[in-house]
């Protein structure tokens, strides 16, 4: 039972909060679906672990360049349009991929092109979604939200890489058709929410309001330790960029295998999800997020050494139950320990940090294997994670104390 007197599932009774989750799955299910059909495309196009770790770059480039003037639109302006809006984008970029397929264009560079458009939308929808899903929902139950929000996203990294493989035999066309419908459906359900935030003061854009994100996080350890361990966890553990590698070299699978590969980690988080609505984290939160870092890299380990299909798939299925419980943790406290009037900025910061470095991540293990291969990059990074959490422990002691998820609503020092 939670805090309102029922299950974590009867948040799904509020209309809101409904038509976001449904808009969350219907843009994660495009967003993999289009990552493996890009992923597929480039590597067949140039058969380069560079020119896929160019393809996260050019994903993550917008999130760093733009996320501070997106956190500071999600803060003044009505979050519901900003993230429909967003979605929309989205769309116009996955109908530009449709466009290319169809005309058989084969320049890697176009393709970056409308890689760098969706990212521009990302950059902005972010922070305007992880802000507004705290007004939709009463305090207590944030933890809850937030776990039952990441189910619907990893639902749709379940479905939609698999969908993806499938859907490639076709052609690579009717995968971004598909996206481009799910993001347009996903733009529908955000802009029919009826809940109106708080008001806000107008702000203008100044050096001190786009960087007031960055303030707030540097003055609350807490909250820096929980976003710099995800950081570091995702840079040095993500491996998603060499799966197509392991798929066609290693593992000797297709596009089918390809897309089980990808939904794997979503197999794992949307499994845990579905534990933590039902036995929500309550004590010892710290300790329970770096063992989940910990299990995370070894892993990864296990992933890059594996050389069949059902154990590779196995490790990632871990993986990503792993990082759920990272995720739910480092989203609940961001978001219940900032501010309403700063979400959005806060979120933006998150997104670099979190959000971005999944591309960044891809880049540094493109560029990785590039030099040593695709087995040693990924084992060195599943190493790397590791250290970094038990490292944590020592540099940021509020985190790994930290006992209750969400604590009464106060004056904190972090």
């Amino acid at each position: 039972m939670d805090a309102a007197g029922g299950t974590a599932w009867s948040l799904f009774r509020q209309v809101d909060f409904t038509r976001f989750c449904l808009a969350r799955f219907l843009s994660g299910a495009a967003l993999q679906m289009q990552n493996v059909a890009v992923g597929w495309l480039v590597y067949d196009l140039t058969q380069s672990a560079l020119a896929l770790g160019l393809a996260g770059l050019a994903a993550f480039l917008p999130a760093i360049g733009l996320a501070l003037v997106a956190g500071h639109v999600a803060d003044s302006f009505d979050r519901r349009r900003v993230l429909a809006a967003a979605y929309a984008g989205n769309a116009l970029a996955a109908a530009g991929l449709v466009l290319c397929a169809y005309a058989g264009e084969r320049s890697l560079w176009l393709i970056y092109a409308l890689i760098v458009a969706a990212g521009t939308s990302r950059a902005f929808g972010n922070p305007a979604s992880q802000a507004l899903l705290p007004n939709l929902v009463p305090r207590p139950l944030l933890g809850r939200a937030i776990t039952l929000a990441a189910t619907s996203w990893q639902s749709a990294t379940v479905l939609g890489p698999a969908a993806g493989g499938l859907l490639y035999i076709l052609g690579p066309q009717t995968v971004f058709g598909t996206a481009a419908v799910f993001f347009v459906a996903a733009s529908i359900a955000i802009a029919t929410i009826s809940h109106r935030a708080p008001p806000h003061e107008p702000r203008a854009l100044t050096w001190g309001t786009v960087l007031a994100g960055i303030g707030f996080i540097r003055s609350r350890p807490l909250l820096l330790g929980a976003i710099s361990l995800d950081l570091f966890a995702v840079l040095l553990g993500g491996a998603t960029a060499l799966l197509p590698i392991y798929a066609q070299t290693i593992l000797h699978t297709g596009p089918v295998g390809l897309g089980l590969l990808r939904s794997m980690p979503g197999v794992g988080a949307v499994a845990m999800s579905a534990y933590l609505a039902t036995r929500p984290l309550d004590r010892n939160v710290g300790h329970v997020l770096f063992g989940a870092i910990v299990v995370f890299g070894l892993a990864t380990i296990g992933f890059g050494l594996s050389t069949t299909l059902a154990l590779s798939m196995l490790c990632l299925l871990v993986a990503g139950a792993a990082d759920t419980v990272s995720v739910v943790v480092r989203l609940t406290l961001v978001q219940s320990e900032t501010p309403d009037a700063m979400r959005g900025r806060v979120a933006a910061v998150n997104t670099v940090f979190i959000g971005a470095s999944n591309e960044l991540g891809e880049f540094e293990s493109g560029l990785l294997a590039a030099w040593l291969g695709a087995v040693p990059a990924v084992v060195l990074g599943g190493i790397g994670t590791v250290g970094v959490a038990l490292l944590w422990t020592r540099l940021f002691p509020s985190l790994w104390r930290r006992d209750r998820l969400v604590e009464e609503e106060r004056s904190r020092p972090g």
